[in-house]
């Protein structure tokens, strides 16, 4: 059995992990002009993840930076690992544990926990 926080169990309280969620948008909001979304969160990540500096993305690469975003954010619970980093340097992951049901509302929160956790690993080195 895993020791990572389950949807309902994270070990902190909904008020601590609020206060927590809206520090870092505050953040968000002074470096970038405005309080961005959870999508504009996943695309930021995305594209510090493919790190290959600014450039233009079309619609496909948008949600292809989406989905390498989401993948590293789990793999910070174990439910992804990088595979591979293919020749045009986007990075591939595998599916290593599959991430448990949740309605939208518990989606949205198990996001914002990993969120969270990825800017917390390096604060000054994040976007």
């Amino acid at each position: 059995m895993s020791d990572e926080p389950t949807l309902t169990e994270h070990p902190e309280s909904e008020a601590d992990f609020e206060a927590r969620w809206e520090t870092l948008m505050e953040e968000m909001q002074a470096r970038f002009g405005k309080r961005p979304d959870l999508n504009a969160l996943l695309l930021l990540i995305g594209v510090q993840e493919l790190n290959q500096g600014v450039t233009t993305f079309t619609k496909e690469q948008k949600q292809d930076l989406m989905h390498i975003a989401t993948c590293r954010l789990f793999s910070l619970s174990g439910h992804y690992e990088l595979e591979r980093v293919d020749e045009d340097g986007w990075p591939h992951y595998k599916l290593l544990r599959p991430v448990p049901f949740a309605n939208l509302k518990e989606q949205e929160r198990m996001l914002k926990w990993h969120v969270l956790e990825y800017f917390a690993l390096d604060p000054g080195d994040s976007l």
